[in-house]
Formats: C-alpha cells, structure tokens, sequence
C-alpha cells in the first residue's frame, strides 16, 4: 500500500506517517506543482493525498494504480471529480475539520471592520491619535450580518454573529426563501442578502456557478457603507470589480482570507487600500484543526485501499457502481 502526498506546505507530516505506519502503509512526501510533476511521483502510488497540485484525467490515465485520491481540506477544485469518478478512484475530503476555526476568523475579520481595530493599531504605531480615518464605526446590534452560503461554516458563522447581536440573513440554493433555518437564520435570496446586509460574508465553494459570483452586478447591489468578508475561495469574488467598489467608497471595506491568486502578489492593488484586511489563507488554523486535518486526511485514503468507504467520500459511485450519486435518494450522507 502505497500513498504518496503529491504536495504539502505544512512544517511536518509526522502525523500523517504516523498513521500510514499503523495502517501498514508506505507513505512518500513528494513536492508537485504540475501535471507532469504528479505523474512522475505517483507512479508507484496507490493513494494520492492532494494539497494543491493538480489532478487531471490526463494524470489519472497515466496512473491506473491509484484508488483514491485525499484532499487536504474543503474544497476539491483542483481535482477532476467527474474523470476520477469514471475511472472509479474515490475522491475525499475533510469538510468540517475547521468549522469552528474558519468561522471565528470570519468574525474576527467582520469585528475588525467594524471597529477599525487594524486601522487605529496602524495609525497608533504612525503616531496619531485619532478616531477621525475611521469614522463612522457602528454598534454590532444595529448592524445586518448576511451569510452567503449555508453549509457547515456558514451556519456557525451565522450563529457566532447572531451572538454578538448582530440581526442575521442568509442564502443558500439548499434553502427556500421565505424560511427560517433551524438556526434561526431568517434564508432570502442572494441579492436580497446583498442589499440587506452591512456584512456580507461569503461560505461558497468554487465552481462554474461561483465564479466571479461577486462581482460588479451584485457589488452594485450592495447596501452603501457594507463590508465584505470573504473565508471561503479567492475565486468567488471578482477582484476588480471588487476593488473599484472599495476606490469608489460603494464598500467602505473588506476582510479577505483568500484571493484569485494566492500568495497574493505584490503589485495587488488590495495592498494599497487601508480599509482592507488581509491575511495569508490562515482562517483554517489552530492547532487542534492543524492536527485533525492530517490525520483525516490520511486516513481517508488508508479507509478506501482497505475497503472500508470513510465518511467523507464526494463520489460513493466510485467505490460502488451501483451506488447513487452525491445527493441523490439513498446517497451516503457525509457528516
């Protein structure tokens, strides 16, 4: 049994060999970036855990030993599910090991808008003393907190928030309009969420429909004076469109976890905007989600290669062909 992670920016994978050596397994650290890249290091590999690199059919096709395929996290966008699905690999993921990690950072981005913490910290350090660049700052409970999207990180969001007084709205395309989540979060549509809220904070996945979702229509729809927060993918928000709506004043700012293009590059015009928050995709850490998430992670794959499906598999068709697919009556339900 043999796993290889294709990539891993992480500052050691003890806990991931940990668990291939209980497992049995041969576990291989290798430093892809490309197609070829990944190719070249699973060609022995039975298993391959993802961070980042690339998984096309192209590179399944090239490497017909391997089963499952084990992505560090959420999201699975850089792997080719419906092609991993044909040729029967399984594809993993760990979709609520930082749910409580993402969702406080959500807040804590959404408060320091609020209250112009990072802004008066800069200003203090440069020697002024004034509450003059950040006015007009608002009291939490006469504000709107909109969640768009629903799902596990966006519902704790949504309650974090409503904790601390703010009124909270959301959307979700699993929920009707018109509804009240069991939650407590009163559901609207996307646009009426946008034009509601004084913090609009995105929990989408990227896909063809997310893309750019945030972009100058919606942003145009926006209540004045509203902030954005986004701890979900870059991908969703159109970083143009976004920053002309932050020059323009329509934003009065935005806390962002994620960009289009990560690590974010120098000549960002985002970097030049004080009302903006920024920091490096860290929204999933501590150490305790740290820990879960390499553990899980390999396991997933340790799971599928000994015939026992993990909880967490986005395509059960692949271990099963006579399985339904990923929502369809009768699909397993992922926790």
């Amino acid at each position: 049994m043999r796993i290889v992670i294709t990539d891993c920016d992480h500052d050691s994978v003890d806990v991931e060999r940990a668990v291939a050596r209980d497992a049995g397994a041969d576990l291989v650290l290798a430093r892809c970036r490309t197609e070829d890249d990944v190719v070249a290091a699973g060609a022995d590999a039975d298993a391959l855990v993802v961070q980042y690199a690339p998984v096309t059919a192209r590179v399944l096709d090239a490497l017909p030993r391997v089963r499952v395929l084990s992505r560090y996290g959420v999201g699975v966008d850089t792997l080719d599910v419906p092609a991993a699905t044909a040729r029967g690999v399984a594809v993993c993921n760990v979709p609520d090991y930082g749910t409580e990690d993402v969702s406080d950072h959500a807040i804590a981005l959404a408060l320091t808008l609020a209250r112009g913490t990072a802004r008066l910290d800069r200003a203090v350090r440069a020697g002024t003393h004034s509450l003059e660049h950040v006015k007009p700052l608002h009291r939490v409970a006469t504000r709107t907190f909109g969640v768009l999207g629903l799902g596990r990180i966006g519902a704790a969001t949504a309650r974090k928030a409503a904790g601390l007084g703010y009124a909270v709205v959301g959307a979700d395309p699993r929920a009707e309009p018109g509804t009240t989540t069991a939650q407590g979060v009163r559901v609207l549509g996307t646009e009426e969420v946008v034009a509601s809220s004084d913090v609009l904070s995105l929990h989408l996945p990227l896909t063809a429909g997310t893309h750019h979702l945030i972009g100058e229509d919606l942003l145009a729809r926006a209540r004045p004076g509203a902030v954005l927060v986004n701890t979900s993918r870059g991908g969703v928000v159109d970083t143009a469109a976004l920053v002309r709506a932050l020059r323009s004043g329509r934003l009065a700012g935005a806390g962002l976890d994620v960009f289009e293009t990560e690590p974010l590059p120098r000549d960002s015009e985002l970097l030049q905007l004080e009302q903006v928050v920024l920091t490096p995709h860290a929204a999933w850490y501590s150490e305790e989600s740290y820990a879960e998430l390499k553990r899980r992670t390999v396991r997933n794959a340790v799971d599928v290669l000994a015939g026992d499906p993990p909880p967490d598999v986005l395509n059960p068709e692949a271990l099963d062909p006579g399985a339904p697919g990923p929502g369809a009556p009768g699909a397993r339900v992922r926790r």
